[in-house]
């Protein structure tokens, strides 16, 4: 290597390597392999999120060496170290549930603080679960160092007496199991087929979901977010990142110069087309913040009302990933969304090469009941979608895949804490047209802001699914469906009027109003309800009202559905 090369590609790591203040660094590390060669190129860091704790990740100790072995035959060093990782299917319903996107914040702030203390020139992130993928494009955002992002893989279907089946069908086998509608020996037979080996959650859940949205993004290899964590391919494509890792940095091609703001947009696309969970809002929303790109709850309300859903996957359809990749994979997705002009094709990716240039390497998929084209849809319209209203006055996101209802008017009932909810639906109190309310399950009154898929499973477990709406300031696991709405902001513990509901109040919903709000969004709302009721509601939760913005006062329309903006220009006082 020639010292231009080797200054080009090793603009970090010369700090520990290059000068003769430098010998008792070189010493440390020779002590851990490295010779005179080594010193002189470029050092890659391997953040492995391998653990014994989840199916998801269990073996990526395999692939984390195979990226090992890619970097050194491509003439770089690697680095490899381990972080955390939280299985939310595993703490699900416990008090661990709110430890889950805590481990977000960790996972990243751990990638950076040794991608960054240790001067690496480049960072290869392994990782397979729901919170270690967007902490680890987090943390690869904030880096700003050439990366790569290798998903783990995808776990195969289990079987049960020849149907397929997954985790989805666990949580919703207990809610029937509490109905008496199976005995326990089918319970527990199918405990034992479900989750059959490694590999991430079947259907379109939250990691597939930030798989898909990261190809999407041009931020892994094309056509890796489907393949099954079995599968050879995937310890190719770890292989393989080496080479594409020392082109990275020949290049100086950083994560920022791809994860641009149509970057995001076509993340976004994708993940409304596959019905992807709606966690992918919470995530893709930090990793845009990361990465300094303007991006906000309304813009996927925006893009859903132009981009036709096309999968038919679980848990809002009848296919998991694996069936997805033997259709060719995400390309097929994005290669219909393009026929209609719906992606940026001209930004780049980390293969060195355009969206467009990357996509025109793949044929069309087969037809195929798993990717509808983009002629004859699934819907119109994404899988996700954002409302506003009294209730939730900065936003709620609504999970559209896999439910044809679109409006509900019913009673409320209303629980503190995701326990208390699970509880209601297992002891048979809830009826057909309830509104169910889960609240104190925010990021602060969790906190931790838990998922409520042991409510949602037992929910369609007991045949309640499409006649019980499911509304909370907690958020829901990719494996929730029916008919469902998350992520109500403010969150009661914060003010939220959802803290002011009480049992037997209407709760009314039309997400296909698009009248209401600025970038015409659905209506969440109480109705109906006489103000005395709600000032002696104000004064016995001693509500902090915080809806002041730009000197705005944001008051309840309590006739209706709507958040008003009243008495524009007037200071508020705190």
């Amino acid at each position: 290597m020639t010292i231009e090369a080797k200054l080009n590609l090793k603009k970090k790591s010369s700090v520990v390597t290059d000068g003769p203040d430098r010998a008792a660094a070189r010493a440390m590390l020779r002590a851990t392999g490295l010779d005179d060669d080594d010193m002189n190129k470029p050092f890659v860091a391997v953040a492995n999120l391998a653990s014994d704790v989840t199916p998801c990740n269990v073996h990526l100790d395999r692939q984390a060496r195979k990226v090992k072995e890619g970097l050194r035959a491509a003439n770089s060093v690697p680095f490899l170290f381990g972080t955390i990782t939280i299985s939310d299917g595993i703490s699900m319903g416990t008090e661990g549930m709110k430890a889950s996107l805590v481990s977000r914040e960790v996972i990243a702030d751990s990638i950076e603080t040794v991608t960054f203390g240790e001067s690496m020139d480049g960072l290869v992130v392994v990782a397979a679960c729901d919170k270690n993928m967007p902490g680890a494009m987090m943390a690869i955002a904030r880096l700003n160092v050439p990366s790569i992002f290798v998903y783990g893989g995808t776990i195969m279907p289990g079987n049960w007496k020849g149907k397929d089946i997954n985790v989805q069908d666990m949580f919703e086998a207990i809610g029937a199991y509490s109905q008496g509608k199976i005995d326990l020996d089918e319970l527990i037979g199918m405990e034992r087929v479900a989750c059959p080996g490694e590999g991430a959650c079947a259907g379109m859940f939250t990691a597939n979901t930030m798989s898909s949205a990261i190809e999407a993004m041009g931020m892994s290899v094309p056509g890796a977010a489907s393949v099954p964590a079995i599968d050879p391919k995937n310890d190719q494509i770890a292989f393989d990142a080496g080479k594409v890792m020392y082109s990275l940095l020949e290049k100086d091609l950083k994560p920022r110069d791809i994860m641009t703001r149509e970057a995001f947009e076509n993340a976004i696309r994708v993940v409304l087309a596959m019905g992807g969970s709606t966690n992918a809002v919470l995530h893709l929303l930090a990793i845009a913040h990361e990465a300094q790109v303007p991006l906000e709850i309304d813009d996927f309300d925006r893009l859903s009302r132009t981009t036709p859903y096309l999968t038919d996957l679980r848990p809002g359809g009848r296919y998991v990933m694996s069936d997805m990749h033997k259709m060719g994979g995400v390309p097929v997705v994005m290669k219909e969304l393009q026929k209609e002009g719906l992606l940026h094709e001209d930004v780049m990716t980390i293969t060195g090469k355009t969206i467009g240039e990357n996509l025109a390497e793949f044929d069309d998929g087969p037809d195929s009941a798993v990717v509808h084209p983009i002629s004859k849809p699934r819907s119109a319209t994404g899988g996700l979608i954002i409302l506003r209203g009294n209730l939730a006055p900065e936003g709620a996101v609504m999970k559209v895949a896999g439910t044809k209802h679109l409006t509900h008017k019913g009673p409320a009932k209303v629980y503190d804490g995701e326990r208390a909810g699970f509880e209601a639906v297992t002891r048979n109190e809830i009826d057909p047209g309830d509104v169910v309310i889960i609240r104190y399950e925010g990021p602060r009154g969790g906190p931790g802001m838990q998922e409520m898929l042991a409510v949602t499973g037992a929910i369609m477990g007991t045949d309640l699914g499409d006649n019980v709406l499911l509304l909370t300031d907690g958020r829901f696991s990719g494996g929730s469906h029916g008919f469902i709405i998350g992520h109500v902001v403010p969150e009661a513990s914060e003010g939220g009027p959802i803290a002011l509901v009480a049992t037997g109040d209407t709760v009314t919903i039309d997400s296909k109003d698009d009248s209401d709000g600025p970038t015409g969004h659905g209506r969440l709302g109480i109705g109906y309800v006489a103000f005395d009721l709600w000032s002696a509601r104000l004064s016995r939760n001693a509500i902090r009202w915080t809806w002041v913005r730009d000197h705005r006062l944001c008051c309840l329309d309590i006739n209706g559905c709507g958040c008003e903006l009243k008495g524009a220009g007037v200071d508020v006082p705190e």
